[in-house]
Order: C-alpha cells, then structure tokens, then sequence
C-alpha cells in the first residue's frame, strides 16, 4: 500500500493477542453469545437452508440479501476462529459452505434469491437488488474464512464468481456499464486483490467507483430497460446512493449513511493501493464534511430515517435519530483506512469515537439482542422505527430486540468485535503505530526486527498505559503512541524517566534503540468533560454532553428517575467519576449535583400561565453511565445532552 512512498499497513489479527480489559471481555461475550445468537437466528429464519435452493412458489420467499448475513457471520467466525480456535463452531461454518459450493451455478454465479426464486431478474436492477453488494459481503467472509482457518472452499468459490462478475461488468463492448446501488464490492474487491494477488480485481473496483455516476447514468438505462420511467425512482434522487454525479466531483457526504461509508472506504483502499492525488483529496474533503457537519457525539451517522443517512448541515436530532449500527462500523472501516492514506491521529480520533459509543450500543451488555437504530434520547413511546412507520405502541419503551426482518447489524456487529485488534496497531519499516489502548500484547516485524509489545492498562476507565518493549538484540524504531484529541495533558517516561515528546499529527514518537525489557508508561489525563455543541445544532442548544476520556455518558430512567428532560446541571457543579466494581463487570460513571426543574404541583390542563407555578429547582445527585450500556436494565428514558444553568 502506498502511504507517501512509505508502506504502511494494519497488523494482522493473528498478530495480537487481546488478554482482558474492555476489549477482551466483548470479544469474550461475542464468542460466547453473539456468534452463536446470530447463528441460531439464521437457521431459524431459513437463512442457512436456503442455499440448498429449494424454495417453491407459495413458500415465504428469501430476501434479496439474505447472502449478506452469512457473509458476514462467517467473517466473524473467520476472525474468532483465527484467534480462539473452536472446532464445534468451524464444523457449524463449514457445513454451510458445503451448501454454498453446491449453489453456485455453471457460470459461477451466486445468489439465492436470484438463483432460486426470481432467475429472470438476474442483473436487472443494481440500482436496488443487492447482488453486488452480496457478492461483497461474501467475498470478505470468504477472506477472513481462509485466513482464520486455511481453508480455500468458500475462497475459491468467491473467486470463480468474481471471475464471473469481471466478465459482465467493465468498460469493454458488451459489457454493462453498471455498479451497485449498494457500495461493498469496491472494498471487498481490494482485499481480495491483496490476498490473491490477481490484478483484475483491483482493476474491477477502480471501475466500480470511477463509473459510478457517469453519464449517461446506468440506472436511468436499466430502468427504461425494465419498462420503466426513471422518475418514478422511489428515493427520487441518486444521492441517497451516492451516484448523483461521478465519485471525484463530490465534496460532501450524501444520501444513505451506510452505503456511502462503505463507498469512501473503498476509495481510500484504491487511493492506497494507486496513489491516486484526485480520489485522495476527493477523501479528505468528503471526511471533512462528514465529521464536522453530520456526526454525532457518539460517531453516528444519519439523523434520518426517510433515507437511512443524512440531511443537511449540524441536523442532529435525538429521539429520533437514526445513528444506524452498521453506519458506525463503516465509519470505523473509514477511518482506519484514511489513516493508512494520511497518517494522522484525527482518524483514528473519530475511529476510537465510534467504536466505544456508537457501535458497541448496538449490542446488547449480555451479547444476543441489537439495536437497528441508536438514538441519543429515549422516552416512553418515541421509538425511532415506530415514529419512522407512524405506529405508536402505548408506554412502550425503546429496547433492544433478538433479530430483524433486515438483519445487516447483528454479524455487521460480531464481525468488528472478532476483528479489533487488528484496528489497535500500524507500521512502517521503522515505525510502530500504537492507536488503540487496551490489555494486550502483540508481535511485529520492523526493518527485518522482530518486535513484541505489551500493553497493560485499565483504559477506558484511567488514562493509565504501560507498555513493556521486547527485541531479541538492540533495536532502533520509533514507537508512535497516539496522544487522544480529547486529552489535553499527558506524560512519558522510558524506563523511569520523564522524556518530553511534543506530537507530531497526534502521535509522540520515540525514536531510539530499545533493549529488551524497555518499559513506556504513557499517562492521559481524563478529567470529566462539559462538551458543548456547535452553535448550529439547534436540536442541543443550551445543553452539555458528559464525555470521560473517550466515552460518552448519558443519563437513565433507572439512576436519575423520570422527565430527565427536566434536568438541568450547574455551571458550578463539581463532575467526578467514580469506578463502580460491581456494575457491567466495572466501570467507571460520573456523578454529580442537578436540579430538577419542574413545578412541584400542576392544576391540569396542557398548559398553564408560569406565574401561577411553583418553579423552585429541587437539588438531587445524579449519576450518568456510559452511552453504551444504556438499555441494558430496567426499560426507561435515556438522555445524553443535559440542560445546562
């Protein structure tokens, strides 16, 4: 990959080990209840049977992307098992692929729905049937599969359907001229030219995103091609998939949140492979607008629910936000993905934003139930999909649930879990990238040096990380630590004494030889913070979010009691976070003096004249806990941006 001249690239799964910590016990959850929840949801819903392509007419039909699912599980298997080996859990994948190998057709075409159910519809609408866009998912299952076990079946299999795609898709006379509506292939396309090696593909994705909104524009001729008129377009705007107008004239981020992470993720992979100055600029200025346009607190992204993704400038509704699950992964993939193009900590800033707000909210504290939707704000009644469908379910609170109809979050979800600590460490020849802090210990190859790294730390709940260096002789590389951009003050020492560092976009770097045994203690300071919205954001105007280090707090129902919206916090209040051993295993919450301000009597009717009320605040402690164990005990209101007085 090209980075400036200088290769940079992740490291490897395989190569880190996650002991415990923060990161280790989600891991440990997701291996224990989330792959398997998925697995069983899968099976019960027909997902798994259906490869064995036996659907008949008057029988529920498989949806359109039901491939994706098992895409993503097995990534998620592929990983866990790349790590934790499970026999048990290998034979349950493997059985599936055997279903797979079996499905693919003559030609190496691959898909249930269009395979089994409608084959007369096969290639007719990219602009909304998914078949790329499965394709994509299975393509990186396939990869994690081969990697975390050394079996080829399903890798093999993806090929030959790759092989299959590159003949009908292209540039050259007779082929169609056509993209996914869904952007995933052009990522997953990338990977699998890294794993293989094989041009063709890297050369397919660049012409998925080159042609993507040229004109004449593929869809307008596959809808006329199916008899239909163009404006009847349901979404009425090629925005909402990013094919408004070709990938290197945009400037901001548009139309459905995660189609359009996915996209840029894939832009960034070619801009890494090629160099490409266009598409790189074309990437900064399109993460640029996103995250100081059109991102929440939480690293969502998407305030509405018409179109799954974005509005307009500083929209950030609460309630009602959309903030899907999966848009927080693929803002994850992203962000990894512009720091390898640009190395710079305000990527992996926003990376570390997503990943412990939210994307972890998408899952539930004990593993099996999800969340579609992550709104910053919850009261009885204003679920985001009720309100989104205009069903209203009286004094019914917003929860988790076991499964969806459009079940894309849940293995989206298992997948980064199984996967993080590839997202921990980068290098270069002489450079040693540290991003992420959590208990673990990890192996690299610097300039021909075999490197070992440990870290041990209670991060997120103190700024406190020790790192201990192993060489087999005297080295020479930098260590490169990320210095958080919610940090204001840190400090260092080698082996017991202070060293200054100043850094260097983000990163305090080391340079020197390192003995055997070398010991780095790096402390950030993680005072509780008052974050204030841009003045723009008219939904949070005169409110503060509670924010610790990388964690967002909220309050809930539970610790705070009822009209949290009445809450308001002084400006004089004294914030300080205290470490609660005995809730979700321990963790750190913020507690502090509010006022509720509300009157202590209200005569009936919907409104009364203030000056006939009794308006004295009434002082009470609260207690706030991470944003991304809310729903996870009693059902109640949730609020992550309080009034401030």
């Amino acid at each position: 990959m090209l980075n400036d001249g200088q290769p940079l690239e992740s490291v490897s799964l395989k190569n880190v080990t996650i002991d415990s910590g923060f990161w280790g016990e989600r891991q440990t959850t997701n291996r224990d209840r989330t792959i398997p929840a998925i697995y069983h949801q899968m099976k019960i819903t027909g997902r798994l049977d259906a490869w064995k392509l036996d659907w008949q007419p008057g029988q529920p039909k498989p949806h359109i992307f039901w491939d994706s699912d098992f895409g993503k599980w097995v990534e998620a298997v592929g990983y866990s098992l790349a790590t934790h080996p499970d026999p048990e859990l290998e034979a349950q994948a493997d059985a599936v692929i055997d279903l797979i190998e079996k499905a693919q057709q003559p030609d190496g075409y691959l898909n249930i729905f269009f395979t089994a159910v409608e084959p007369q519809h096969k290639w007719k609408n990219l602009r909304d049937w998914h078949e790329l866009y499965d394709a994509g998912h299975l393509i990186e299952g396939a990869i994690a599969y081969y990697q975390g076990t050394g079996k080829r079946k399903l890798l093999d299999v993806l090929c030959r359907y790759v092989d299959y795609i590159d003949t009908l898709f292209g540039p050259n006379e007779g082929q169609k001229r056509g993209y996914c509506g869904h952007p995933e292939i052009e990522l997953a396309l990338v990977k699998l030219y890294r794993v293989t090696g094989e041009q063709r593909y890297l050369n397919l994705s660049k012409y998925f995103v080159d042609e993507r909104g040229q004109a004449p524009h593929y869809f307008d001729i596959e809808t006329i091609e199916r008899g239909d008129d163009p404006r009847n377009f349901w979404a009425k705007t090629y925005r909402y998939c990013q094919a408004h107008v070709p990938i290197r004239e945009q400037t901001s981020a548009v139309g459905h949140s995660v189609r359009a992470a996915y996209l840029y993720s894939g832009v960034a992979d070619i801009v890494a492979e090629t160099g490409d100055p266009v598409l790189r600029d074309v990437s900064r200025a399109l993460w640029d607008d996103l995250t100081q346009h059109q991102m929440y607190i939480t690293g969502g992204l998407g305030p509405a629910h018409a179109n799954e993704g974005f509005t307009f400038p500083y929209d950030m509704p609460n309630e009602t936000a959309y903030a899907e699950t999966c848009a927080a992964i693929a803002l994850v993939f992203w962000a990894q993905r512009m720091f390898n193009i640009d190395p710079d900590s305000k990527y992996i800033d926003v990376m570390e934003r997503a990943l412990y707000n939210g994307f972890v909210s998408g899952v539930s504290f004990e593993g099996s139930h999800f969340f579609y939707a992550n709104p910053l704000a919850s009261y009885p009644n204003v679920n985001p999909f009720e309100r989104w469908s205009g069903i209203v379910v009286e004094n019914r609170h917003y929860q988790r649930s076991e499964w969806f109809d459009c079940a894309c979050c849940p293995p989206n979800l298992a997948r980064l879990i199984a996967s993080i600590g590839s997202y921990f460490y980068s290098t270069t020849a002489d450079t040693l990238y540290v991003h992420l802090y959590n208990q673990n210990h990890a192996e690299f190859q610097l300039g021909g040096t075999a490197v070992s790294l440990e870290q041990q730390t209670h991060y997120p709940w103190d700024g406190n990380i020790r790192f201990k260096v192993g060489v087999n002789h005297p080295a020479w590389f930098n260590l490169a630590l990320r210095i958080p951009g919610w940090c204001h003050n840190f400090r260092l020492e080698v082996n017991g004494q202070a060293v200054e560092a100043n850094p260097v976009r983000g990163y305090a770097n080391l340079a020197r030889e390192w003995a055997n045994g070398d010991e780095v203690v790096l402390s950030l300071d993680m005072p509780v913070e008052r974050v204030a919205p841009h003045p723009e954001i008219r939904q949070d105007a005169g409110c503060i979010a509670l924010q610790r280090g990388p964690v967002i707090y909220c309050l809930e129902e539970v610790d705070n009691g009822k009209h949290l919206a009445n809450i308001a916090i002084p400006r004089t209040a004294q914030l300080t976070a205290q470490f609660d051993p005995d809730l979700f295993n321990g963790i750190a919450v913020i507690e502090g003096d509010a006022v509720r301000i509300e009157p202590s009597r209200w005569p009936g009717g919907l409104y009364q004249p203030q000056s006939q009320l009794d308006y004295e605040p009434t002082p009470f402690s609260f207690r706030a806990i991470p944003y991304c164990f809310w729903a996870n005990r009693e059902p109640g209101e949730m609020l992550v941006w309080v009034r401030e007085r």
